[in-house]
């Protein structure tokens, strides 16, 4: 959908006549029923100044389309500003603009197309604007058919207009170079060069028309997206289905293709524990399902899992359209109904109400995905929520299906590929832990490797030898020690310090801790390790978890200040004790099972109460 389109002369005019910031506000409101905020109109204000300002150039041809506030079909994405037109060999020819009103950057080491600047009233990280305009353009390539079957180019670039550029400027760094030269950005002061981009792209007009197809053109996901995905599966051992997990594939393959038939809105549930293969299952739906010509996306809220398995994907190119099939949870606040043929929910038990930097955008997060989606498909293991947000549950999902008017379907991976394909492990666990009663005691005739020790710098050597081999072993912590903010992207400053033991919190600086080389001298946390395994991890229990009095006690007032999992768990405490000490016992236990659940064949455990340590030694017995 186009906000506001028109021809270049259009576009003077409006800006001249000084309406143009209220005819997008007056289409926004009629084409989605949405109020502009302040700061959004101003940008426009501010940001269309200077678009009028290079566009008023005799060359650029008159009647060329212009499109503002472009919503990618199927998406929550909005481009800034588009150009059509014919080139030089008169090719069909759309140059995507991102605008930005940035004047200061950072640069971020160790994450992929990152930047860090003031926006939303913070200094937050967020993808470099050249990377920005590029996956805009590849989500379009990739899954417009008219784009694809008549060649329709497009040029993308970025112009931060009240950006000053200096010699060795961040904006420029070697590690955005890549998408530079794919999406050049402009900046202050470049008026003339961003003129001469869209000159050398754009020579005739072409009076809007290619702007309409483009808008009209059907969603399928492009030919070279979908070899480009199966290329990427094909041959990796660590995609190999077993058993049931081909068995629950099979039937979802069959499921999500009646959706696409008969219009139907389905709404599969995957219940699943630690290591059943429920990410494994997603990722070959992902592949078979673009490969079927749907419109298929991977998503989870919490970041780690989908970053982990994009770069697995990828290998170590950087440049990929398949980042545009892994998304957050939040991306669906204002999707049409249906608009999406299948989406993919992997680890759904993190599903929180609200969207947003904010947490203030659209109602529920479930019921956004199932409205968004013909066919969604929900993995989820109950045992696995772990913030006081976390609202994923069978029955919330099955309630949002109702209101759908979808048909629910249910399905159950049981056998256990993590821990050795030990279910007596888990079992085990969950008794010691006082989760649920199990007839699990001990850990007699189960082959896993699970050792309480006597210190945190005994743990941390036995790691450090696991992870020789194959770079597959990682120290992981409850969240009891705060993050040193000036350390962040420093493993020499040490956030977790126990005695003669020093270690610091996964870095700030990657998004893959748990592959990337090195990871194994710095603490993952519950966010950065939850829904990924190794083959073995070592873990530290805090001060939230202790044995007293024959029984296991459990403490919120421990997590350290920084910890967000838990944030207003004080006020429900004022409010409703009882409530508040339930919720905090199950989000504190629950933490520790996935944290211990995290490594296939061992797990050393450290606990810094030493009653729990005894407790859990004689279980072991």
């Amino acid at each position: 959908m186009i906000v506001y389109d028109g021809t270049k002369v259009d576009f003077l005019r409006s800006v001249e006549l000084d309406t143009i910031a209220y005819e997008i506000e007056e289409n926004i409101y009629s084409k989605m029923n949405r109020h502009t905020a302040k700061n959004e109109f101003r940008s426009w204000e501010n940001s269309l100044e200077y678009m009028y300002k290079v566009l008023n150039d005799a060359n650029i041809p008159g009647d060329a389309g212009i499109a503002i506030e472009y919503n990618i079909p199927q998406t929550s994405k909005r481009v800034d500003f588009l150009l059509s037109g014919f080139d030089e060999k008169n090719k069909e020819n759309v140059i995507i603009i991102e605008l930005k009103q940035w004047d200061h950057i950072q640069a971020i080491d160790g994450k992929d197309a990152l930047v860090e600047t003031y926006t939303g009233n913070a200094m937050r990280q967020v993808v470099h604007p050249s990377y920005q305009a590029w996956s805009y353009s590849m989500l379009i390539k990739d899954y417009n058919q008219t784009v694809q079957k008549e060649n329709i180019i497009l040029s993308p670039c970025s112009y931060l207009h009240n950006y000053r550029r200096i010699e060795d400027d961040p904006l420029d760094r070697e590690q955005y170079s890549t998408y530079l030269e794919e999406a050049p950005a402009f900046t202050r002061g470049q008026v003339e060069q961003l003129r001469t981009f869209i000159k050398k792209c754009i020579v005739k007009g072409d009076h809007k028309q290619i702007l309409y197809k483009i808008e009209q053109g059907k969603i399928r996901p492009s030919k070279s997206l979908q070899d480009s995905i199966s290329s990427m599966l094909k041959g990796n051992q660590e995609f190999i289905m077993l058993d049931e997990q081909k068995v629950v594939y099979e039937e979802i393959l069959s499921l999500s293709k009646r959706s696409q038939v008969d219009g139907q809105k389905r709404v599969i549930i995957v219940k699943g524990g630690p290591g059943t293969g429920k990410t494994v299952v997603a990722i070959n739906l992902l592949e078979q399902l673009t490969c079927n010509n749907q419109f298929c996306q991977y998503v989870s809220k919490n970041s780690a899992p989908r970053n982990v398995y994009q770069k697995k994907l990828k290998g170590e190119i950087k440049k990929s359209s398949v980042d545009n099939m892994f998304k957050g949870s939040g991306i669906y606040t204002e999707l049409v109904n249906n608009s999406v043929d299948t989406i993919l929910v992997d680890e759904a038990h993190r599903l929180n109400e609200k969207s947003g930097m904010f947490q203030n955008l659209g109602e529920n997060q479930i019921k956004e995905i199932i409205h968004a989606a013909k066919c969604s498909v929900f993995f989820i293991d109950e045992s696995q929520r772990v913030t006081i947000n976390d609202i994923g549950s069978v029955a919330e999902i099955e309630k949002w299906a109702k209101y759908a008017g979808a048909s629910v379907y249910h399905q159950e991976l049981i056998s256990q590929f993590r821990c050795n394909g030990s279910d007596g492990y888990l079992a085990w666990l969950d008794h010691v832990l006082e989760i649920r009663e199990t007839a699990n005691y001990d850990l007699k005739d189960i082959d896993y490797d699970i050792r309480v020790m006597d210190s945190p710098v005994a743990m941390k050597t036995l790691i450090y030898e696991r992870n020789v081999a194959k770079n597959r072993a990682r120290i992981l912590a409850g969240y009891c020690w705060n993050w040193i903010k000036e350390g962040k992207n420093n493993s020499e400053v040490h956030d977790i310090k126990i005695g003669d033991f020093a270690m610091s919190w996964n870095l700030g600086n990657t998004t893959t801790f748990a592959i990337d080389e090195g990871s194994v001298n710095e603490v993952g946390c519950i966010h950065t390790s939850q829904g990924l395994e190794f083959d073995y991890v070592g873990v530290i229990i805090g001060e939230d978890m202790r044995y007293e009095n024959g029984t296991i006690i459990t403490d919120y007032t421990k997590r350290a200040k920084t910890d967000q999992s838990l944030k207003g768990i004080k006020k429900l405490a004022k409010e409703n004790p009882q409530k508040a000490k339930k919720i905090a016992d199950e989000i504190i236990k629950n933490t520790y099972r996935t944290l211990m659940t995290r490594g296939m064949k061992g797990c050393y455990v450290y606990c810094v109460d030493q009653n729990l340590a005894n407790y859990l030694k004689e279980c072991l017995k």
